[in-house]
C-alpha cells in the first residue's frame, strides 16, 4: 500500500517535473498557445518561426543615416557612488545613476550606441513606452542578442512622440534595473516653452524616483532636491517611477494639475489636491503655478523625498482623497471606435503551484497556464484590439504592453468619464478588472508583462505578436539572453 501512495503522488509529480523542462535554447515565438482573439487565424494552426514566413525583427528598425540626438551610453558594473554620496553595488550609464537624461524635440532622429564595458550577464536598453520599431525594442532574446562585454549596439528611433518615457536594461531586467540601469528619456514639443524661470516659461524638471537598496531617491538625491522656478511661473515635474511598486505623489503649498500620464496629454486636466498613485514603470506630469510671493511648493515623493520650490515648507502630510484618473478631465473623441474591435482577448492574472524549468514553487498564471503554455496573442496590423484584464491574484500587478499605447475603458465594468486615460503601464489591482483598447498599428513581437520585475520571472509574462513576423534571436543558449 506504501508503494502504491508513493506512486500515486511521485509519478503525477514526476510528469510535471518532467513537462516543465525548457530547452537550453528558444524562440519565445514558438511558445504559448495561440490566441487569434476570435480573428482570422491564416490558412494555418501553427504561429511564428514555425510556421509563418514574414519579416524578421531585424527588418523592423530605422535605416542608417544622420541623427539629430547621437549619444553613447557606456554601461558599468561595480560600486558606485550615488549623487547622494551613499556607495552601493550596483550599476552605472557613463558614470552615474539614474544615467543621462536624454532630450530630444518632436520629429528628431535620435541614436543611442549601447557599449558594455564590464556586466557580465550582458546588458540591453528597452525604451520604456516609447513606441519604437520593433528591431529596437531592446529585449533580450527577442529583439537582439545581449550586448556582451567589449560589445555595442545602435538602436535609432524617431522621436515622433512627445511626453515623457524612460530607458532601462531588457537583460537580466530585475537585478540590472534594482542596481541602476536606467535613465528619463524626454520628448518636448515641437512648439511651447520648454526652459526654465525664463519670463512666461513653464520650468521643466525631471524628477525620476528610485529606491537603492531601501532608500528612496530622486535623481539619486535622498530628501529633498532643490528645483529651479521663478515666482509666479508655472512648473512642469516629470514624475518617473522605476521601481517594481507604486509611488505616492502629492503637492503641498499649491494646487496642480496632472497634464500628462504616460507621455500622453490629458484633455482639459483642472487643479486638484489629491494624492497620485503612479504604478511601477509609469510617468505622471505634474503642472504647478508656483505662488508670485516666492512661497514654498513641495512635491512629495513617496513621503520620503520631495522636489522642491521657492522658500522651505515643512513636509506635507498625504491627502486623504486619491485622484482617479478614469474621472480625472474631460471626454475626448478616439481615433478609432474600440466598439469595432475586431481581436478580443482575455488576461486573467492567477497563481498555483507548479513547476517551472523543473523547479518547483508557486508561480503565476495567465488565463490558468503556466509560462511557457501561456496565450500568444496574434494581431494583424490594423485590428482594433480589447483586452479584458482580470487580477483575482492576491496582489497588484503593474501591467506593461511593449510598443502600444492602450486607452482604458472601463473598471470593473463601470466606463471611463473623464479624459481618455492612455496607459503602457497600467496599475492592475487587486480584485479589479480592466477594459482597454488599442490599434495594432506597430508590426513586431512584443513582451506583455508585469512591471514588478520579480513577476516575470515567476510567469507574469505574455506576448504580442504580429501574424508572420518572426526573430532569429533565442532566449539562452550561446548569447545567454534572459530578458528578465
Amino acid at each position: 500500500m506504501a508503494v502504491v501512495v508513493a506512486l500515486v503522488v511521485l509519478v503525477p509529480l514526476g510528469w510535471m517535473w518532467a513537462g516543465s523542462l525548457m530547452p537550453a535554447s528558444y524562440s519565445v515565438a514558438d511558445m504559448g498557445t495561440p490566441d487569434y482573439g476570435g480573428g482570422p487565424s491564416g490558412d494555418h494552426a501553427m504561429h511564428g518561426m514555425a510556421g509563418m514566413a514574414g519579416p524578421s525583427v531585424d527588418a523592423l528598425r530605422e535605416p542608417p543615416g544622420p541623427a539629430d540626438v547621437d549619444i553613447t551610453l557606456v554601461a558599468r558594473g561595480g560600486r558606485v557612488t550615488l549623487p547622494s554620496g551613499r556607495v552601493i553595488e550596483g550599476f552605472t550609464l557613463n558614470g552615474t545613476t539614474p544615467g543621462p537624461e536624454i532630450r530630444a524635440v518632436q520629429g528628431q532622429m535620435v541614436q543611442v550606441r549601447l557599449v558594455n564595458e564590464n556586466v557580465a550577464e550582458g546588458v540591453t536598453l528597452h525604451w520604456h513606452g516609447y513606441d519604437v520599431p520593433a528591431g529596437d525594442d531592446g529585449v533580450a532574446g527577442v529583439t537582439q542578442d545581449a550586448v556582451p562585454i567589449g560589445g555595442s549596439f545602435v538602436y535609432r528611433f524617431r522621436a515622433d512622440q512627445a511626453g515623457t518615457y524612460w530607458y532601462h536594461s531588457h537583460q537580466a531586467a530585475d537585478p540590472q534595473v534594482r542596481g541602476g540601469l536606467f535613465g528619463a528619456l524626454v520628448v518636448t514639443p515641437t512648439e511651447g516653452p520648454a526652459d526654465i524661470g525664463g519670463p512666461g516659461d513653464t520650468g521643466d524638471v525631471t524628477a525620476v524616483t528610485h529606491v537603492y537598496q531601501g532608500r528612496r531617491t530622486v535623481n539619486g538625491l535622498e530628501g529633498d532636491v532643490p528645483a529651479a522656478g521663478a515666482p509666479g511661473t508655472r512648473v512642469r515635474v516629470r514624475l518617473v517611477n522605476t521601481d517594481n511598486g507604486p509611488v505616492q505623489a502629492w503637492v503641498g503649498g499649491a494646487p496642480y494639475r496632472l497634464v500628462a500620464i504616460d507621455g500622453h496629454d490629458v484633455n482639459a486636466p483642472t487643479p486638484t489636491t489629491d494624492a497620485l498613485s503612479v504604478t511601477a514603470g509609469a510617468r505622471a506630469d505634474l503642472e504647478v503655478d508656483l505662488p508670485a510671493d516666492g512661497a514654498g511648493v513641495r512635491v512629495e515623493i513617496g513621503g520620503a523625498s520631495a522636489v522642491t520650490f521657492g522658500r522651505p515648507l515643512p513636509v506635507t502630510p498625504r491627502p486623504a482623497r486619491d485622484l482617479d484618473p478614469m474621472h480625472y478631465g474631460a471626454p475626448a473623441a478616439l481615433a478609432f471606435n474600440p466598439d469595432t474591435a475586431t481581436r478580443h482577448f482575455d488576461y486573467v492574472i492567477g497563481r498555483r503551484p507548479g513547476f517551472v524549468d523543473g523547479t518547483p514553487g508557486l508561480f503565476w498564471t495567465v488565463n490558468g497556464r503556466m509560462w511557457p503554455d501561456v496565450p500568444m496573442y496574434v494581431v494583424r496590423t490594423g485590428d482594433v484590439v480589447r483586452m479584458h484584464i482580470d487580477n483575482p491574484s492576491g496582489e497588484l500587478h503593474p501591467m506593461h504592453l511593449h510598443g502600444h499605447h492602450a486607452v482604458v475603458l472601463a473598471r470593473d465594468g463601470v466606463p471611463a468619464t473623464g479624459s481618455p486615460w492612455w496607459v503602457d503601464s497600467l496599475d492592475a489591482q487587486d480584485g479589479h478588472t480592466y477594459d482597454i483598447a488599442f490599434v495594432a498599428d506597430n508590426p513586431g513581437l512584443w513582451m506583455d508583462h508585469c512591471h514588478n520585475l520579480t513577476h516575470p520571472a515567476e510567469g507574469l509574462m505574455a506576448h504580442l505578436m504580429y501574424e508572420g513576423v518572426t526573430t532569429p534571436y533565442r532566449v539562452g543558449g550561446d548569447s545567454h539572453n534572459d530578458p528578465e
